[in-house]
């Protein structure tokens, strides 16, 4: 059965990572490994993850649309699952207090067409995102034992598939059955101390869509409904924000807390 590359509109895109209802908060869950790659050591499982986005598409004009979004990922025990709030460096045996990602807001904005690969009954849209940039921690003395890298590289690799026939279908909204697959390559996070020591971070996750935070796994229901109920929705409308939240620039701005040894995520109370 040959693979067809075929180009859709971007409401097919849209409908995929979210729905065309910006009424809506559309939920997208993850789980997987996380990964030590250091040249001339043997790999290990440091962290088991789960994470979640919870997303929103508003019309901004015909086939053009603003996303705006919040993600959590939280580092879990690589054996129990268990929520990680302090971890020892197997390099340096230091214990330190683990920053979890939140990320708010994600934004972009989506128009034009979108490839994707059509094989029996499924349709699989395939992103690789290449990054390159400015490190914004390594200008700062502070941060020389966390960051100092002048350059943050790193690539995220994105396959989304769902049922073709949802997808071409009008009256189907935001396409329910999805399939996420998501792998990463980066370099070590800030929280974690290792300064400038050689090796990267390798992230292996899948997951999907599911209906509302009652659907998520548990450790994420619990988290949501008791110290973040901000990420129970999706920003209302797109944000006029400089740029995107990241773990780097969230340890930047909340650095104090984390030499306090403060519990992460931060407390985010819902918006009314």
């Amino acid at each position: 059965m040959a693979i067809d590359i075929q180009e859709f509109d971007a409401q097919h895109w849209v409908k995929t990572r979210s729905s065309l209802d910006p009424s809506q908060s559309t939920f997208l869950t993850w789980s997987g490994s996380i990964y030590a790659f250091i040249p001339g050591e043997k790999q290990i499982r440091l962290f088991k993850m789960v994470g979640v986005s919870v997303s929103r598409c508003i019309p901004v004009e015909e086939g053009s649309w603003d996303f705006t979004s919040r993600e959590l990922t939280y580092y879990l025990h690589p054996e129990t699952g268990e929520i990680l709030r302090q971890w020892e460096n197997p390099w340096t045996g230091e214990q330190l207090s683990v920053m979890h990602v939140a990320n708010n807001p994600v934004q972009g904005h989506f128009k034009g067409k979108f490839p994707a690969r059509v094989f029996g009954d499924s349709t699989t849209f395939v992103f690789d995102i290449l990054m390159t940039y400015p490190n914004p921690l390594s200008t700062e003395p502070k941060f020389a034992d966390y960051s100092p890298n002048p350059t943050y590289q790193a690539a995220e690799l994105f396959k989304l598939t769902v049922p073709t026939a949802d997808l071409l279908n009008p009256d189907v909204l935001s396409v329910a059955q999805l399939q996420l697959y998501w792998d990463r390559v980066g370099p070590w996070v800030p929280w974690m101390k290792m300064g400038d020591r050689p090796g990267q971070l390798i992230y292996s996750a899948y997951g999907g869509k599911v209906s509302g935070v009652d659907a998520l796994p548990q450790l994420l229901q619990d988290e949501i409904n008791t110290r973040v109920p901000l990420y129970k929705h999706a920003p209302p409308s797109f944000l006029d924000v400089e740029e995107d939240m990241t773990s780097w620039l969230y340890f930047q701005t909340y650095f104090d807390a984390y030499l306090a040894g403060e519990t992460f995520p931060l407390p985010q109370a819902e918006e009314i």
